[in-house]
């Protein structure tokens, strides 16, 4: 009898135990701030939890997930994200873009410390909109929305707002309306100690955002919902550098890095930021995150993990400082973890400057490669087409310009940088590329009142687009001592011809065209913004041959020949 008591006595206590357990991991309740939602607009829920944890943004200690059944019957898992409060009640968010119209049914489900629960059933109507949805792949060339539209990417790097010793005109407020109204529809901006410094609890070079003991930074968290807001309304879409190598290499910026383990992180040194998983583990519950709290943004082009990662496994004598296996390690890991955990699939990519990390450029989590080129804007078609054949995957020039070396008194390079930036538009709009060559000098090129020349380059991609519906096919082109690029998209060829000496020439352009019938021809000077009539065009065997186009001195022509429909 005494052995049935105490068996039922440790029964009791186990069931009191349960039920406390249970009630300290609770779902309070959620509300849906919109009454319906719309397809790719965010939709948003306030959730109230009582639920154990010491520090709500440790995925090892508390997830809140909102999984949903689509009205085609797929699964989505959304992570949400921490608001404020305690173990007592905590308020967290989600933020949800629906990709489907029709009903969806959804629970909340937290896990706190090893023990699950879940909210009752949810269920929200999504109607149809103008939106076309998030970026894809879609072939060398393009990206494609969800409904189908091609995209490229036309634009500039806009790296940061402006930092204490710079013309207080540059933030972006200033920047990215001036480029959307410009014709651009891309940028490629960084998150960093003085931008948008999610993780960086000890800011430099800025006033805009104050230090904190906060485990992410309020003040880059509430600049970053203000920046998404602002593309969405300019329908500006974004390569959000997540990290830069400055904070491996500096000494003063790993001394304020979050991971480092003198300021509470997990790794020693820069090379167990790649190797610890403990600090795996932290950099993963950033990306949850952003995820959670932005991932919703259809404007959010692509995650870009670090800016010129060579620069931090290299030194500056080319020696191996970090690994190579473990940086590609490192980016196949935090590849995957987005993976699976973006239920929106944003492009991922990360950069280099000039050195290749063995391994990436074959990653099966990057979407598109890229790397950075300064003083040879001349390379850039080669190296794009070079290594979108290498690797059979998109490459991208991130970053590119007439001089690299801030240290230079630009006044006394304007004019070759203003040359530079406009051909190195060009040969991009003629290579295999999704997004064409970003220029880094941003304010210098806003104060030579150059950001309006996204318009020539708009109109041409713009009409590029439209002949082919998305076809692009090289045309071999020869052309003397002039420089020509062909791209023959549907039944019209387009042809890049660039007098990139210092004398005037003339010479004949050759388009390997067999039996081609021009039509209709069209020459366009961008730097005049003057269409003219095309010179005499006659097919010789197999050649169609454009006669006699004469160029000034670095002075460029687009040549457009509608042809015949076979």
């Amino acid at each position: 009898m005494n052995l049935i008591n105490k068996i039922l006595r440790l029964l009791i206590i186990a069931f009191i135990g349960c039920t406390t357990t249970n009630a300290q991991n609770t779902i309070n309740s959620f509300k849906n701030l919109k009454e319906s939602g719309a397809l790719y607009e965010k939709t948003e829920w306030d959730i109230s939890l009582t639920a154990p944890f010491t520090n709500p943004y440790n995925s090892k200690e508390i997830t809140l997930d909102m999984v949903l059944t689509s009205p085609s019957g797929k699964t989505v898992a959304m992570p949400c994200f921490y608001v404020q409060g305690n173990e007592q009640q905590s308020d967290w968010k989600a933020r949800f873009t629906p990709q489907e119209t029709g009903v969806y049914t959804f629970v909340f489900k937290c896990n706190a410390k090893g023990i699950s629960t879940q909210s009752q059933t949810g269920t929200f109507f999504v109607k149809e909109s103008g939106n076309p949805g998030f970026l894809r792949k879609n072939n060398l060339w393009t990206f494609r929305f969800d409904n189908g539209t091609l995209f490229r990417g036309i634009g500039e790097n806009v790296g940061w707002e402006f930092r204490k010793w710079e013309d207080p005109k540059y933030t972006y407020d200033y920047l990215l309306p001036t480029l959307s109204k410009n014709g651009a529809n891309f940028f490629r901006t960084w998150m960093c100690s003085w931008n948008l410094p999610l993780e960086w609890k000890t800011i430099s070079s800025t006033d805009r955002y104050k230090n904190t003991d906060q485990y992410f930074n309020p003040d880059a968290i509430k600049r970053m919902d203000e920046l998404m807001d602002m593309i969405d309304s300019l329908d500006l879409y974004v390569m959000l550098t997540l990290d830069w190598h400055g904070e491996l290499i500096s000494d003063a910026e790993w001394k304020h890095s979050s991971y480092n383990k003198a300021n509470g992180g997990q790794a020693e040194n820069p090379t167990e930021f790649f190797t610890l998983e403990k600090a795996q583990n932290q950099y993963k519950n950033k990306l949850r995150y952003i995820i959670a709290r932005w991932g919703y943004s259809t404007h959010i082009a692509a995650w870009e993990f670090f800016n010129e990662i060579d620069n931090a496994a290299f030194n500056g004598s080319d020696s191996i400082l970090i690994p190579h296996a473990a940086v590609a390690q490192w980016h196949d890991e935090m590849g995957m973890y987005i993976k699976n955990t973006d239920p929106y699939n944003h492009l991922v990519t990360t950069s280099i400057s000039h050195r290749d990390i063995m391994g990436m450029n074959s990653s099966a989590y990057m979407d598109f490669n890229q790397k950075h080129i300064y003083k040879h804007t001349d390379r850039l078609a080669s190296t794009i087409k070079t290594y979108a054949q290498n690797f059979n995957k998109p490459y991208v020039i991130g970053e590119f310009g007439y001089e690299w070396d801030w240290n230079i008194d630009f006044k006394t390079i304007a004019k070759e940088s203003d040359h530079d930036y406009k051909i190195g538009l060009w040969y991009g709009l003629f290579s295999p590329t999704p997004i064409l060559p970003m220029t880094w000098w941003w304010e210098f090129f806003d104060e030579r009142g150059m950001t309006s020349y996204f318009q020539h380059v708009r109109k041409i991609n713009d009409q590029m687009l439209q002949a082919g519906n998305g076809s692009f096919e090289e045309v071999t082109s020869q052309s003397g001592n002039l420089e020509s690029y062909a791209v023959k998209c549907g039944e019209t060829v387009f042809v890049y011809v660039l007098n990139n000496t210092l004398s005037p020439l003339k010479n004949d352009i050759n388009l390997n065209l067999s039996n081609a019938q021009v039509v209709k021809t069209q020459m366009f000077f961008p730097s005049i913004s003057a269409d003219k009539q095309s010179s005499i065009i006659q097919n010789v065997n197999n050649t169609l041959v454009v006669q006699g186009v004469s160029l000034k001195a670095k002075e460029d022509v687009i040549l457009i020949l509608e042809l015949k429909d076979t």
